[in-house]
């Protein structure tokens, strides 16, 4: 008999930072994610938090903590739980009890951690308001806590990149998925100009957004050109150079030198020093990166190196890297769809080194599932990337397996070969106890070029959902490995929300299906969001307070459909989610109670928008395979 547990002893190693000759990372040892230090030859990790405070998920927050050894300090965003309610801490470099900082006269908000110069000591911080559609940018001193003022934006406007001396920032304002608009602030005067892009409050009804989807910006050329990644020249991105002093046109700019082949995305660049930067690529869902230099005269990036997409760092995915200008190395935390995520460090001359020997307890890698490309064509010629996962021939199974079929969250994000996140545990443990699992990206996924992300834009439960069915009624019915007549579905957040549309629109296609935080309700889910989210929203999926997109939100809510619901459902939701609220399960839960229908209800008193804690995740890991087994294994 396998146990979960086995997964849970390989302790997750996240976000490593390099000072000095100490590694900082985050990692859930005691159970609960938290921050730790260890010498970068060897030695035993050193907590630096009390224990009953536990740290976010870094998918979630982006940047979690940055060390200042400067200051002696680690500056932490600390929520309550899962409530994503982010302040701003201070502890000592040694660890310590957080204390709260720059926060005065902003305690109605959520803080989010940007860019930060260590050895300048300043930062960027972004405030989003609990009560309006409000977000504040600043720029802080971390050693004197003087917060200088930058922006203010109903739709939220991140440092993209600032100056040497920090005078000036680049602010890229988003209003949805590639739509961006670029701003130059200048601190001497306070002034924030428009340098690209037509923000929304400009655009007539008869405006043609021309999508970008710029990011990673960088000043280049003495500070008088930005130089970015974007897509409006290349749909799987590419790099873009604006001249600051000239027209507001953006020139193509050459990448050249690249070793991979396949299908996938330029991600952009990250600068290292001087003409030096990072480039990195999301090749068939595994991270490429390479190390070059970017020529100002020619306009173009040239790919010296690679660092990861060969050898020991190969078909996996970079959970972090982050560069330490002081000692020109690198800290990485790696994974793949059968190895826990390691630190390895590239130092000067680019040498690797592993610094963890984490693996899974009690349990021989070759009874794992590396899974096999599976794409296929949906309904309307359209190609969907997709993987499935069988089990190991050694586990001795015979016949066709029972599928279950695992959607992703997002929904503009992807499934890749990743052991950091929750999924992949979730997909062996599911092989291990006899099933199939199919990992679509459909229609909407990132990964696959800008025109494919876009495609679920205002789309929410439409041409996706159709691919959906497409596979489970024109493409895995005719492999024999699979038996699709015992199928169940799984998904979270947007997956969840789509676990929902297809149990409820298409209830003949399965045996058993299992929402974790997914929307029930498209109005219910758009009122209770953060006020900070709802304008992206009215923009993505639609505004209730139109009656044509109102009546468009009630058609495509799980809710209109789910009293055709056929199969046992399990639920799964955090007590202190934010983006999903508990009372939106609860509400699909009552209901489907009051219609008679089989449904399970599993809360998580202390997480949100996740399960985190090893005690939670046993519990809910166990509980998605028994219901599983118990409802397509008779």
């Amino acid at each position: 008999m396998h146990r979960i547990e086995s997964f849970l002893s390989a302790r997750q190693f996240l976000v490593p930072q390099l000072a000095g000759d100490q590694i900082y990372f985050v990692s859930n040892m005691s159970g609960r994610l938290s921050l730790y230090r260890m010498q970068r030859g060897g030695g035993l990790p050193e907590p630096l938090l009390p224990p009953e405070i536990a740290l976010q998920n870094p998918h979630l927050i982006g940047n979690l903590y940055q060390v200042l050894p400067k200051l002696g300090k680690i500056l932490l965003m600390l929520d309550q739980d899962g409530n994503e309610d982010y302040k701003p801490m201070f502890i000592p470099l040694d660890g310590g009890y957080p204390e709260p900082v720059f926060t005065e006269g902003l305690a109605e908000a959520r803080f989010f951690l940007g860019k930060v110069d260590r050895e300048k000591n300043l930062a960027y911080i972004g405030a989003a308001s609990h009560s309006e559609p409000r977000n504040d940018a600043y720029q802080l001193d971390l050693r004197s806590g003087e917060r200088t003022h930058i922006f203010t934006s109903t739709y939220g406007a991140g440092v993209g990149s600032h100056s040497d001396d920090h005078t000036k920032a680049v602010l890229i304002q988003g209003y949805a998925v590639a739509d961006n608009v670029l701003y130059l602030w200048d601190k001497a005067s306070g002034e924030v100009q428009n340098i690209y892009g037509t923000p929304i409050e400009k655009r007539g009804p008869d405006h043609k957004v021309e999508l970008n989807a710029i990011h990673s910006t960088h000043f280049v050329c003495d500070e008088k050109g930005l130089m970015f990644h974007t897509t409006l020249f290349e749909d799987g991105g590419g790099l873009g150079f604006l001249d600051l002093d000239g027209p507001a046109e953006v020139q193509p700019a050459a990448i050249v030198g690249q070793m991979h082949t396949g299908e996938g995305e330029f991600n952009g660049l990250s600068h290292l020093k001087d003409d030096r930067y990072l480039a990195h690529f999301n090749i068939d869902g595994a991270d490429w990166v390479y190390e070059g230099r970017f020529d100002e005269n020619r306009l173009s990036f040239h790919c010296d190196k690679v660092l990861i997409g060969k050898g020991e760092l190969a078909g996996g995915v970079i959970e972090s890297l982050r560069y330490s200008k002081t000692a020109d190395s690198m800290a990485v935390s790696f994974s793949t769809a059968v190895s826990p995520t390691q630190i390895y460090t590239l130092d000067a001359k680019r040498k690797l080194e592993c610094h963890t020997s984490e693996r899974l307890l009690g349990l021989d890698t070759n009874l794992l599932s590396a899974g096999e490309d599976y794409p296929f064509v949906s309904h309307d010629g359209l190609r969907c990337s997709a993987r499935l996962y069988l089990p190991a021939e050694k586990l001795g199974y015979e016949g066709p397996r029972p599928l279950i079929y695992y959607i992703h969250g997002g929904p503009q994000s992807q499934e890749r070969p990743d052991f950091a996140w929750f999924s992949m545990p979730l997909i062996q443990f599911l092989t291990l106890n006899g099933f199939a699992v199919f990992v679509p990206n459909v229609r909407g996924s990132t990964g696959y070029g800008l025109k494919y992300t876009k495609m679920v834009d205002r789309d929410w439960g439409g041409q996706d959902r159709l691919d959906h069915v497409h596979a489970m009624t024109e493409v895995l019915p005719n492999d024999d490995r699979l038996d699709t007549k015992r199928a169940g579905v799984v998904g979270r957040s947007y997956g969840g929300y789509m676990t929902l549309t297809l149990a409820g629109r298409h209830p003949e296609l399965w045996a058993a299906s299992c929402d974790m935080f997914g929307p029930y309700d498209l109005l219910t889910f758009s009122d209770r969001i953060p006020a900070t989210w709802k304008p992206y929203f009215k923009i993505a999926l639609g505004d209730p307070e139109i009656p044509e997109e109102k009546a468009f939100l009630v058609e495509r809510s799980p809710r209109t459909y789910l009293e055709q619901i056929r199969a046992p459902m399990l639920v799964i939701q955090g007590k202190n989610d934010p983006r999903v609220v508990e009372q939106e399960s609860r509400d699909l839960v009552d209901y489907l109670n009051s219609q008679g229908k089989e449904v399970e209800y599993l809360m998580f008193e202390n997480e949100g928008h996740d399960v985190l804690k090893f005690e939670n995740k046993v519990r809910c890991y166990n509980a998605i395979t028994d219901f599983f087994v118990k409802h397509l294994q008779p």
